[in-house]
Formats: structure tokens, sequence, C-alpha cells
């Protein structure tokens, strides 16, 4: 067993520092205008999702359900997701690779935070054991990774706004188009946030039987789900735009900070089970 252990935490730890190669090559190329650099940072990424697949998949093996429970699989996980679902939107939209500047640090971040947080072996309770339940974080792991997409291109505008990012400039649509990639990836978070919500509600029946019962994370991720509502519906029917819209956003994602990674940490939480 510590065998294994070493092997995910070696995987692991291979995983982050070719991200940490592919970060700094694709943010040089980048920044400099150096269109080869960047491509080599972007295929850099593959043999680590590789590696981290592999110590993900060990690690599947070792406890016996998905990484889902602990802090370190939950934050490894997301960071799997959020690169796989990167370079799978800049197939069909190009110009989502400058987003790259935030998502590719972020995972090797993520991945970081989860081995410094000493990973640990749990048994999934028998109320985990559900296909809703997978499908309930499935959902927010794919909207989490949108969020930080439209998040991104947030940060974008308001850099460029005020005069700075110039040499990114150049890679990214004009203030309109980099304006309309948050909106829209922000609708698509907000539309798989909410179907996470539908199906953590059917666990929740199925496994308390209440659909709803007010746990902190229940309550924060209505709060956060609402937020992206009042900003879709903000830009939608009262023309926000531009700057306003960008900040309204960068509340919104804080606040998807606040429900994912904080509130499952109360002890008053049903949740905090799989984030203790």
């Amino acid at each position: 067993m510590k065998g294994s252990f070493a092997l995910v935490t070696g995987f692991h730890w291979g995983a982050v520092i070719v991200y940490v190669v592919a970060s700094i090559l694709f943010i040089y190329g980048q920044y400099f205008d150096r269109p080869a650099m960047a491509k080599r940072g972007l295929w850099a990424l593959f043999p680590g999702l590789v590696l981290h697949g592999i110590g993900l998949g060990i690690w599947w093996r070792m406890v016996g359900h998905g990484p889902y429970i602990d802090r370190f699989e939950v934050l490894s996980s997301n960071a799997w997701v959020l690169l796989v679902a990167f370079l799978l939107f800049i197939i069909p939209y190009p110009r989502l690779k400058t987003a790259g500047v935030v998502v590719i640090p972020a995972s090797f971040i993520l991945v970081a935070l989860g081995l410094f947080f000493n990973p640990e072996m749990k048994s999934l309770p028998p109320t985990f054991r559900s296909v809703w339940l997978v499908l309930h974080i499935i959902f927010y792991k794919i909207a989490f990774s949108a969020i930080i997409i439209a998040f991104a291109f947030s940060i974008f505008f308001l850099m460029i706004r005020r005069g700075r990012l110039a040499g990114l400039a150049r890679k990214l649509p004009d203030l309109p188009g980099i304006d309309i990639y948050a909106y829209r990836f922000a609708g698509f978070g907000f539309t798989f946030w909410a179907i996470g919500m539908l199906a953590g509600s059917i666990w929740a029946h199925q496994s308390w039987g209440i659909f709803w019962n007010w746990d902190p994370v229940q309550t924060w991720s209505l709060v956060t789900w609402a937020m992206f509502g009042i900003y879709l519906h903000l830009r939608r029917f009262f023309a926000w735009q531009g700057e306003r819209a960008a900040w309204l956003f960068v509340v919104c994602f804080v606040l998807t900070l606040v429900s994912l990674f904080f509130t499952p940490l109360f002890e008053s939480s049903i949740h905090a089970e799989y984030f203790k």
C-alpha cells in the first residue's frame, strides 16, 4: 500500500512539474509573441494529463471510489477536468487559447494544493453510493471549468481596458469580443451548475428522503447560482456589458470558490464528510 501511495504522489508531482513547464512555455509564448513556444506549451499538457490521469486512476483503485471524497482527490480531479475541458473548447474556438495563461497555472496550483493537504484514504459512506452523486459531481466540475474560462476573459477585459496586457491583446478578439466570450462561458457554467444542483437534490432525496434541507453547501450553491443568474439577466435584459459586467463576474467567481472549497469545511454540513 505504501508503494502505491508513493506511486500516486509521484505521478501527481510529475504532472505538476510538466504543468509548470507548460505554463512557462505557454505564457512566454503568449506575452512575447512566440506562437511556436506557446504551441509547445499546449502540447506539453498532454504528457502531464497522462501522468495526472494515471495517478488518479491508481488512487481510484486504491480507495475503491471516484475522486470526490478527500480534499486531495477533489482538487486533483477538478484540475484534470479543467484542463481536458479547456483543450476540448479550443478545438472549435481557437481564440480561447489565450485563456490558458489563467487555466494552466490554476491547474497545477490545484494539484499542488491537493498534495499539500496530505492525501488520505477514506471509505465511501453508504449514502454516497449513487449514480446521482457521480452526475452531481461531474456537472459541477464542468461548470467550474467554464466559470474559470469566463473569469479569465473578464480579467482580460479589465486589464486591457486599462492599457495593460498589450502583448496578449493582439491575440485576443477586440474588447466586445472578449466581453461576449465571458458572457457565453458564464452562461455555460450557469447551466451546468443548475443541472449539478438538480442531480444533487435527487441524490439527497435518494439518500436522506429530502430534496433540500438548507445545508450550508446547498445554500451557498444556490446563492452562487442565483448571482450568476442575476449577472446573465442584467446582461441580457438590461444591456450590462463591459467593465461593470466584468466586475460583477469577479464577484460571482469569488462566490464560486466559497461555495465549492470553503463551505464544505463547515462541520454542520452533510458535505463535510467529503472535504475534511
